[in-house]
């Protein structure tokens, strides 16, 4: 087993002063990032299919053992249709991390309108089929694929589930913690009852949450429970907004370790910057 915790996307502007130092360029920020986590969640390639150049240089710049997981792009998960070519460019770019050994999966996230129906299980047959080869996640947002049927299924075609937790609002997953391949994967969103329907805010008033030290507590058994029962655990915090999501990973990266020791990978340094748990910065020695 092992545990790796991490965060949803690493380049936030708003991280500075609050994980990174104040004249962090976006350069160096990956390097920054990775002397602190094990692992961190690529979310730009939902939106573009960078070269495999990019994903190379991703890869060089950070230690030996650390992961990637990577959101397919939105053509695979929103837009969806068969699109073979979408599906080999994406695979095309996925080499280099895969060819390092530091390509942890791969994440299928589906919207709210992707919901349990016969020509969905069938994409997600296409879907499964076209990544191949590929450790491979699904994360659904509609509530009715919470059933026994869609995780035999999983299981069928060698698919990861995503467990998440979100606002308990009507027709989201209401967090039910399952295992469907060798690998676990945990997405802590935030519980933003206020903002998560609302169109009229912006997106990233969805994830302005911080969870208290209780509420992390409490999802600690789940994750615990998986990782006794996989190879691999991904555990992403994706309440990014203003370093909430490090400062977050960071304290339940400790309140794992209590639980399953050395099991839960680690990247902490001597004599760099690192943050507490209240998201500021200070020196380790």
């Amino acid at each position: 087993m092992a545990v790796f915790v991490g965060t949803a996307g690493f380049s936030y502007a708003d991280w500075k002063g609050n994980f990174y130092e104040k004249n962090t360029s976006s350069s160096e920020m990956l390097g920054e990032y990775s002397k602190h986590f094990p692992v961190v969640e690529i979310n730009s390639t939902f939106y573009n299919i960078p070269r495999p150049e990019s994903i190379l240089s991703m890869a060089r710049r950070t230690p030996t053992d650390f992961q990637f997981t990577v959101k397919a792009n939105r053509e695979m998960t929103h837009e969806i249709g068969k699109k073979e070519d979408v599906f080999e460019r994406f695979r095309r770019t996925m080499r280099p991390l895969a060819d390092h050994g530091k390509l942890g999966c791969l994440l299928a996230q589906f919207p709210w309108s992707f919901k349990s129906l016969p020509e969905n299980f069938e994409y997600l047959r296409f879907l499964s089929a076209e990544l191949e080869g590929f450790d491979t996640v699904v994360e659904f947002r509609n509530d009715s694929w919470e059933s026994e049927e869609t995780f035999e299924f999983l299981r069928e075609l060698g698919l990861g589930y995503c467990c998440v937790d979100e606002p308990k609002l009507k027709k989201l997953p209401h967090g039910r913690v399952e295992v469907t391949s060798d690998i676990g994967y945990f997405r802590f969103h935030g519980r933003n009852y206020e903002t998560w329907w609302d169109r009229d805010r912006e997106s990233w008033e969805r994830y302005n949450y911080k969870y208290s030290d209780e509420e992390l507590e409490s999802l600690l058994p789940g994750v615990v429970d998986i990782a006794r029962k996989t190879k691999r655990v991904y555990v992403v915090f994706n309440n990014h907004y203003k370093g909430q999501a490090p400062a977050n990973a960071k304290t339940f990266e400790m309140m794992l370790r209590n639980e399953l020791g050395e099991e839960v990978r680690s990247t902490s340094l001597s004599g760099v910057t690192g943050f507490d748990g209240e998201g500021k910065l200070f020196d380790t020695f």
